[in-house]
């Protein structure tokens, strides 16, 4: 099946050539709509693609993005971020995915926007890919997204969001509050996603009342787990530890105890010299699913390097050397160049106690 690329862009062009040429290696067709650039975006666009379109901005990503969708002429349409990038490996695997496409309507990818390196830290799932005779839309003045709907295939190709530069400061925020003023009544998703603006934005009281209102509708229970993590983050910075605390148990009656969750909990009995209950939680985080085909944001050193590093100080601080060495390994295969984990080989090596490649 022969595949478009749509892409909506503004001032971008530090990254647009980076992302089109990751594109052009699996794209039939590159569809991008400029919203209002100043630079030479259009220019560095125009030596990849001739179909270029524009589009007044209305403070509204949605209709933008459906813009561009209705510009393509492919049988499959998928959208990309200008900063975004595609690894050689992942550039075959949707190439290769639209030969697989017969029988579904969509496809759902990873989506990974922070790293440490070229490794990712940071992932959740994405709907990617559509066929274009579903007319599939998306919804949301911001945090746009497809409902996922029909049959979806599920597929590993990752696309990788690397940002060089910040969002306009405020601007998710001012939309939401553009609305609401126009006097749009926000969704359940909305409301998720306005609640969080306020929170990173540090506008922490206004962010409870937000989420909290939030959990007593309705909504994606996994965007309800969220909010609990977000909730115990607000009170905690408004100093309110017992409030925060009890957010974050309020998650478990919702989802499954993620590893963010098992690891913050692990940090609470740290603090109190509580060993035996930090360990139990940070061993929980070891074992907690993350199931990423929930389409949860997930930070994976919480279910790996953070554990293992807060085991081996544990461990240690109970005379176990060899063990909390063994934890220091394991932590030193998923990051071999961290200065703590580096740091801890030679303290061990002071102690007679040397690596051990095979340890688990």
């Amino acid at each position: 099946m022969t595949l478009s690329v749509c892409l909506i862009v503004k001032d971008e062009q530090d990254v647009i050539g980076r992302c089109l040429n990751c594109a052009c290696k699996f794209a039939d067709e590159i569809v991008v709509v400029d919203t209002g650039s100043t630079d030479n975006t259009v220019s560095e666009v125009k030596k990849y693609t001739d179909k270029v379109y524009f589009f007044k901005w209305r403070d509204d990503f949605s209709a933008a993005r459906n813009f561009a969708f209705d510009m393509a002429t492919c049988e499959l349409v998928m959208w990309l971020d200008a900063d975004d990038v595609v690894t050689d490996e992942n550039c075959k695997k949707i190439a290769a995915l639209k030969n697989s496409f017969d029988g579904y309507d969509m496809a759902i990818l990873p989506y990974a926007a922070a790293f440490d390196g070229d490794t990712p830290t940071f992932v959740y799932n994405r709907e990617r890919i559509f066929r274009r005779d579903k007319n599939y839309r998306f919804v949301g003045a911001v945090h746009e997204a497809v409902t996922p709907s029909g049959r979806i295939l599920y597929s590993d190709a990752a696309i990788w969001h690397k940002k060089v530069k910040e969002n306009e400061p405020m601007r998710n925020l001012r939309i939401f509050q553009k609305l609401i003023a126009s006097g749009t009544a926000l969704d359940d998703r909305q409301k998720f996603y306005y609640g969080r603006e306020l929170l990173f934005n540090k506008m922490y009281r206004e962010a409870i009342a937000v989420l909290e209102n939030f959990l007593r509708g309705g909504g994606w229970s996994v965007n309800k787990s969220e909010a609990c993590l977000n909730l115990y983050t607000a009170y905690k910075e408004l100093g309110m530890e017992e409030r925060a605390l009890a957010s974050l148990l309020r998650g478990f009656t919702i989802a499954p105890p993620d590893s963010q969750s098992c690891c913050i909990l692990g940090e609470w009995f740290m603090k109190k010299g509580e060993i035996d209950a930090a360990i139990y939680w940070y061993e929980a985080a070891l074992k907690a699913s993350d199931n990423a085909s929930a389409g949860g944001f997930i930070n994976r050193d919480y279910g790996g390097f953070i554990p293992y590093m807060q085991l081996c100080v544990l461990y240690d601080r109970l005379g176990d050397f060899e063990k909390a060495r063994a934890y220091n390994e394991a932590a030193g295969r998923l990051k071999p160049l961290n200065a703590s984990y580096l740091s801890n080989v030679k303290y061990f090596e002071k102690l007679g106690l040397r690596s051990k490649s095979n340890d688990k």
